[in-house]
């Protein structure tokens, strides 16, 4: 998490909202290494009262604003979900369409949750920093799209096909 929001927090692959399932252990040493690192916290009552009740002060409390803005700064939206479905209810309803992520060891869950969203890039337990032209060997990237329909005048089968990328790691960091 770490990588995805503090390595170039400037650019449209830097994480934005952080969901976090409720059983999740961590969450406090969690939000005190995105903390310790800069990031200013934006949270749900929840993660408020998680980060509180660690010694950690200043979480802003999150409003809707928050889960719809690309920050391009050292902020955070950070909200715990129940499940699954929460988490991709959340999505659908905030998503940029550029990049989701998830991290997980459940194989049924990481197959729910590709299936799941809708974005041009889709990362298996690894850093949002890969969804880049030069990552996926494209060369240098000219600009990203997360429209599903790009192309003008006569349209034929390839013009009507969109590509979403599912990148899969082990904690892998760019």
């Amino acid at each position: 998490m770490l990588n995805s929001k503090t390595h170039r927090v400037s650019v449209c692959n830097s994480a934005e909202t952080l969901l976090v399932h409720r059983d999740y252990p961590h969450l406090p040493r969690l939000l005190a290494a995105l903390a310790g690192s800069g990031v200013a916290l934006h949270g749900d009552p929840e993660v408020i009262g998680a980060a509180s009740r660690s010694g950690l002060e200043g979480v802003v409390p999150a409003t809707d604003e928050d889960w719809a803005t690309e920050y391009l700064s050292m902020d955070m939206a950070v909200r715990v979900v129940d499940d699954l479905p929460e988490a991709l209810d959340h999505i659908a309803r905030w998503t940029t369409g550029h990049t989701e992520a998830i991290v997980a060891d459940s194989a049924t869950a990481i197959a729910a949750f590709t299936a799941g969203v809708d974005a041009a890039a889709v990362l298996v337990n690894a850093s949002t920093r890969f969804t880049d032209g030069g990552e996926f060997g494209f060369g240098a990237e000219i600009g990203i799209s997360t429209q599903k329909l790009h192309a003008r005048g006569p349209l034929g089968l390839p013009e009507l096909t969109s590509t979403t990328y599912v990148v899969t790691g082990r904690g892998h960091v760019r």
